[in-house]
């Protein structure tokens, strides 16, 4: 997807879809290559989502009692997940920058550790880990907005008396995942942009660090025009599906698990 989503990718890593990518990648660049920055994301993946979760359900259930006197309501499911967001994005955000350069087009970091210090020392100390950060808020916001919105749609249609139901689960996760990517794409591909801070001087005439949303939109347009914006979204839409169903599938999971355990443990008492 970082790949796909680049404005002026060198000849060789130029790509008509995933599946061709994906194969010139692991030929030219070898088996592992796009495994690279899987640690650093697993690494922020676990607290991001432990905060993500935790503040959802929390907001969700308040919000619904104070819109809707406790039964579901979707502008609740939206603006819980929003401020979700916020937290999510605070620890994803670093992780993000150090993934996406490690999987650019001949990155010059092999390892974690050298590309942290390099971004530290040539690009302003910790600022250069939440240059994106505002983008990335704006991306992410109407993303979980729409992706949550969209979950607890599908789960009246498929699921009305909210059981534990794995396929249900999948489904919707599945669904929410792919509108939700397919329509914030346009700010992905601007995030992506400035996370990398790929050079575009030779063939644009634009140099320096590229900073804020609004920049990062010109640029964008001034490099590929319109169409630029939905560079890598069939990438982006497959990332997503699978993403959003085992997330969900593993916070119901675990959810049911919990909540059974705190039933027989109140009908022991």
């Amino acid at each position: 997807q970082t790949r796909m989503q680049s404005l002026q990718p060198e000849p060789a890593a130029r790509y008509r879809n995933v599946l061709e990518a994906l194969w010139r990648i692991v030929q030219t660049e070898g088996f592992w290559r796009p495994m690279r920055g899987m640690n650093i994301t697993a690494t922020g993946a676990g607290p991001a989502h432990a905060l993500y979760f935790a503040c959802y359900e929390k907001l969700k259930k308040t919000l619904s009692d104070v819109i809707h006197a406790g039964g579901n309501s979707h502008v609740a499911n939206g603006a819980a997940g929003c401020v979700a967001t916020l937290l999510h994005d605070a620890a994803m955000n670093p992780v993000e920058v150090v993934k996406q350069r490690m999987q650019m087009y001949n990155s010059p970091y092999q390892r974690v550790p050298a590309c942290v210090r390099a971004a530290w020392r040539n690009e302003g100390g910790a600022g250069a880990f939440y240059r994106s950060y505002t983008t990335q808020l704006t991306m992410n916001i109407p993303f979980q907005a729409i992706h949550f919105m969209t979950y607890e749609f599908l789960q009246e249609q498929l699921n009305p008396h909210r059981q534990y139901n794995p396929g249900s689960h999948v489904v919707s996760g599945a669904c929410a995942g792919a509108v939700a990517a397919a329509a914030t794409t346009p700010l992905d591909v601007c995030k992506t942009l400035l996370n990398t801070q790929e050079s575009l001087a030779l063939n644009s005439n634009i140099s320096g660090h590229i900073t804020g949303m609004a920049n990062a939109f010109r640029t964008v347009y001034r490099v590929g025009g319109v169409t630029a914006y939905f560079r890598g979204v069939q990438a982006r839409v497959i990332y997503q599906m699978p993403s959003t169903a085992i997330a969900w599938s593993v916070y119901e999971f675990f959810k049911y698990i919990l909540t059974k355990r705190q039933e027989e443990r109140r009908a022991g008492k």
